[in-house]
């Protein structure tokens, strides 16, 4: 599964999940926009993190697979130029300055070709910058979604991303014409929203899991996947995400 396979609802991605564009502002550093620049911002989401951009650089545009996404960023900063675009398969100009993203390039399963479409949107020299799930990212919450849907004799449907070692990205990116000027890997606990926390986040980002069950049987796989997840990321009644992120800057090489 990609991410063009799931169907992104933008409205409990913000209200319950906005932790994603929240700890992506510490990003924005790394990107160090400047006043002049044309910036684009690849899986935009809902906008926040580009409606914050916006204010330091020239111009901004943010694209997304989820229509869903772009017509919420629309409606959020309507003076702002949001587009849908598939991260595989983009092409809008060479022009750009620099692109960043923040959580997407995970549910992009070629990595190749999104890093072949950035490197087209870049002027020489231009920068990439992004953050991503690393190795070993989520990797309890992972085997939680496996053990429920094994109790409940269903496919294993948890493993749809992407999380790449530095040296994997690293050598992905070098192969395509950049070279990489920052990395970094490390563990992000997260703390979710609510006693609800983990149910929800199996919802937004698994929910394909979840598809044909009754009621009864989706309360089932939760209690699953709560169970087995409790001892390692239940933290005085707050569920807490294994996140592990990926951070890299990237220059493309003048060929």
């Amino acid at each position: 599964m990609q991410e063009k396979d799931i169907n992104w609802n933008s409205k409990f991605y913000d209200t319950n999940h906005n932790f994603v564009s929240k700890y992506g502002e510490s990003l924005i550093p790394l990107l160090a926009p400047q006043a002049n620049e044309n910036i684009l911002d690849l899986g935009c989401g809902t906008g926040d993190l580009t409606h914050q951009i916006a204010s330091q650089c020239k111009s901004i545009t943010g694209i997304d697979y989820s229509e869903n996404m772009i017509n919420e960023a629309k409606e959020k900063y309507p003076a702002l130029r949001f587009q849908v675009e598939d991260g595989h398969n983009f092409s809008v100009g060479n022009d750009y300055d620099a692109v960043f993203s923040n959580a997407a390039l995970h549910w992009m399963l070629e990595p190749e070709k999104p890093i072949q479409c950035v490197y087209n949107a870049l002027k020489p020299n231009g920068r990439f910058v992004f953050e991503m799930g690393g190795h070993g990212n989520i990797g309890t919450i992972i085997d939680a979604i496996n053990h429920a849907a094994n109790k409940l004799g269903l496919k294993d449907s948890a493993r749809v991303n992407y999380f790449p070692t530095i040296a994997e990205y690293a050598s992905l990116l070098e192969k395509n014409g950049f070279s990489v000027t920052f990395a970094e890997l490390y563990q992000r606990p997260t703390p979710l929203s609510g006693e609800n926390g983990l149910r929800n986040w199996i919802k937004m980002f698994r929910g394909g899991v979840l598809e044909n069950l009754s009621e009864a049987q989706t309360n089932e796989f939760f209690n699953y996947a709560e169970d087995y997840a409790r001892e390692k990321l239940l933290n005085e009644n707050i569920w807490i995400a294994d996140y592990v992120r990926l951070r890299m800057i990237a220059h493309k090489r003048n060929i």
